[in-house]
């Protein structure tokens, strides 16, 4: 399953949301890589394996389940998270990338690949539908999150 969408982040016309700088939302992106249960609710605990400034390797507990990733950043830019393929867990990414088609007017585009070819994405067609469902209001709320980050001062 291959999925995009965008989420507007700062819209001149809605006078009710606060403008976000690139900074933070960048510093929001990059959060939500370090401290994943901030935004993620059924995540129990992550490890960070390894860091470095421009990438990471976690290790992400969910009940008995455990799942490795790394999580590369092209600052202020882009985020990408890669699950590499482990155990019943096939190969997939996220890709989260600011995109500013204006002067301080941001969107985020997420990204979503699962490797699945066009024909098992066929076959699930009604699972795919609920994960994009669920894909789109986990983005929300992480834009939400980095949001209430923002207004608590948290972001710089």
């Amino acid at each position: 399953m291959k999925f995009s969408h965008l989420i507007e982040i700062n819209d001149p016309l809605n006078p009710l949301l606060d403008t976000l700088s690139r900074e933070q939302l960048w510093r929001g992106l990059v959060l939500r890589a370090e401290t994943p249960k901030a935004f993620v609710p059924y995540l129990d605990k992550c490890n960070i394996l390894e860091k470095s400034p421009l990438s990471m390797s976690r290790e992400l507990h969910y009940g008995t389940l455990v799942v490795h990733d790394r999580v590369t950043f092209l600052p202020q830019e882009q985020v990408v998270y890669h699950v590499p393929a482990q155990n019943e867990i096939p190969e997939s990414t996220l890709t989260m990338t600011i995109e500013e088609p204006e002067p301080n007017i941001f969107f985020v585009r997420f990204e979503y690949d699962d490797g699945a070819d066009e024909a098992r994405d066929n076959a699930e067609a009604m699972y795919n539908d609920f994960r994009k469902s669920a894909y789109t209001e986990s983005d929300i709320d992480t834009i939400r999150m980095i949001r209430e980050l923002a207004e608590k001062g948290e972001l710089g």
